[in-house]
């Protein structure tokens, strides 16, 4: 089956786009951006989905990272995961390319992670960077509700109570 390969500077280099060094000022413009609260969890929403679930948490951070096994990179914060929330890893929603799969291969990532699609989600990284490629994996996916815990594994470290930081090292800490 073919598919359109879309997006990312390595792409556009590889298909020989042009690219240049050369810088270009770029012409003003005035945008003004509305919020749109449905795409984005705060802490206090997150802290009444650990009881609540009202909605997946998918933590998109590497599998060791999630379980806790190796340090952070940030200084001072610990390994673990929230309460509750499922791991898919970012790097496995893209091709040996580095494009995002197909939806057909999404949608089976997403079964195997038992993650419904049906039902709300909300991504969760290390700082609500990669969460992103969670969200447009399921907006790809027919599911566009999808939000970002924007405060993420940082966030949730510096402000969660002891109980609800979910690591395997947790009693070597």
């Amino acid at each position: 089956m073919h598919r359109e390969k879309q997006g990312g500077f390595r792409n556009w280099v590889r298909e020989d786009h042009p690219v240049t060094g050369t810088y270009t000022e770029p012409e003003a413009a005035r945008f003004t951006a509305t919020m749109n609260r449905c795409w984005v969890k705060s802490f206090e929403d997150i802290t009444d989905n650990v009881d609540t679930q009202r909605f997946q948490v998918v933590d998109v951070r590497p599998l060791k990272r999630f379980l806790g096994k190796p340090p952070e990179p940030r200084e001072g914060v610990q390994p673990g995961h929230i309460p509750g929330s499922k791991c898919m890893p970012f790097s496995d929603f893209l091709d040996n390319d580095g494009m995002m799969l197909s939806a057909e291969a999404l949608k089976k990532f997403f079964k195997k992670s038992q993650v419904d699609l049906n039902k709300p989600i909300c991504g969760s990284c290390g700082s609500g960077v990669t969460a992103c490629h969670m969200v447009l994996a399921a907006h790809l996916c027919g599911a566009p509700g999808a939000s970002v815990y924007d405060g993420s594994w940082y966030e949730w470290f510096t402000k969660a109570p002891p109980e609800h930081v979910i690591s395997e090292v947790k009693s070597r800490l």
